[in-house]
């Protein structure tokens, strides 16, 4: 497939976002039977050439032969038979509905339709979901951008394979400071502010406040930001005294704002933010390769599980609340009030963007991401949805990832 390359450059803006030899003539039947028997290797050595190349993933060599060697074609796709070579697998997420994707495929059941059994289990941080996935205790997780860009950068060998929600945070503060929602970082002057370090949130703060030239620190037109282990716990932190705001990803807006705090942005309505890809599916990279069907199989997973949200908001509602046991109305916000979205697609353009963001940020250093973006297995997963069902939703996924791949 060629895709379409569309630069997405919002964050990178901010300077911060693939000859017959001659036959003896003793007779004619001779002759005949050893052109035979010359056209059958020939046709066989053919076969065997363009079934090596396909296998061993060589994409311009599959391009120059008919479509369904390398499974192009839509009756190559359609015909196709995954068979996951595990199919116990295990799934860390945080205390988010950003991962409502994997909440909806396990409480419909599309993960058995894949013949994966399925266990969820949630973590606290980045970290912890990174080591369960270096330690082969968990087969995949749901994971901040920012803290898999880090961990890549430090030498963990885990690979971005799929997304999961893009937007969906942002900080509130108490309401003794405002009485107003969406006041800006300008109210964080002076303020002493619970973020979570390598995280999506600090990042996108530092991004606001360096465009607002605004400085970090102690003093009265500074901003100081103090740093937690985990979002639970820097929300947490606003009931002390000292602590005036604090970061907040899904569910943690909304709740904040059931319960007094004023909201001081949502990503999403910044300019210098929109179209964040905040949580993306990571796996180790060995695994990859070592298992494509199952990977494919919680691929495709995932892929129905998001038609299901876009389709039966108070059954996805309700999926969520099993997993996220906060009040309906509250999941709502999160899910569909336009703060956040979740799809499954891997947003590979987005994600570097936002890679060369928080290097210029002293985040990391830079390195050679491609190794570690796997793009294939969506796309695998993808072709093969559509080969079964031309749903309009499964389209508008075609046409994102052709558009940001």
């Amino acid at each position: 497939m060629n895709n379409k390359y569309k630069i997405v450059s919002v964050l990178a803006a901010l300077s911060l976002l693939t000859g017959c030899g001659a036959l003896n003539n003793s007779s004619s039947e001779q002759a005949a039977s050893s052109s035979e028997a010359a056209t059958t290797e020939a046709a066989a050595t053919e076969e065997e050439t363009t079934k090596d190349c396909c296998s061993d993933g060589d994409k311009d060599c599959c391009e120059s032969e008919p479509a369904d060697c390398c499974g192009d074609s839509a009756e190559a796709v359609a015909s196709e038979t995954l068979s996951p070579e595990k199919t116990d697998i295990n799934i860390g997420h945080l205390n988010s509905t950003a991962h409502l994707l994997a909440f909806v495929a396990k409480e419909e059941g599309f993960f058995e339709e894949e013949g994966l059994n399925v266990t969820l289990t949630q973590f606290s941080s980045a970290a912890e979901l990174v080591n369960g996935i270096e330690s082969d205790k968990l087969d995949l997780a749901f994971i901040g951008s920012v803290p898999t860009l880090t961990f890549q950068s430090q030498g963990h060998d885990v690979s971005i394979f799929g997304g999961a929600m893009t937007n969906g945070h942002g900080y509130v503060i108490k309401p003794e400071f405002t009485d107003e929602d969406e006041a800006g970082v300008e109210i964080l002057r002076g303020r002493n502010v619970a973020s979570v370090k390598n995280s999506v949130q600090d990042a996108e703060l530092q991004i606001l406040l360096k465009n607002a030239h605004i400085p970090i620190g102690e003093g009265e037109d500074e901003v100081n930001i103090v740093y937690f282990d985990s979002q639970k716990d820097a929300y947490a932190a606003l009931l002390n005294d000292s602590i005036d705001a604090a970061s907040a990803y899904s569910p943690y807006t909304s709740l904040a704002s059931s319960q007094g705090y004023k909201v001081v942005y949502y990503c999403a309505h910044e300019d210098a933010l929109q179209n964040q890809p905040c949580c993306r599916q990571v796996a180790k990279t060995s695994s990859l390769s070592q298992y494509p069907d199952t990977y494919t199989a919680i691929e495709r997973a995932f892929i129905k599980a998001y038609k299901f949200t876009q389709t039966d908001h108070e059954k996805t509602i309700q999926d969520v609340k099993q997993y996220i046991d906060i009040e309906d109305d509250l999941i709502n916000v999160e899910l569909y009030d336009g703060f956040a979205t979740s799809s499954p697609d891997p947003d590979k353009q987005g994600t570097i963007a936002l890679k060369n963001t928080i290097v210029e940020l002293g985040y990391t250093e830079d390195y050679d991401i491609e190794p570690l973006y796997n793009t294939a297995i969506y796309e695998r997963a993808l072709n093969s949805i559509l080969a079964e069902d031309n749903d309009e939703i499964y389209n508008s996924l075609q046409e994102h990832f052709n558009d940001y791949e």
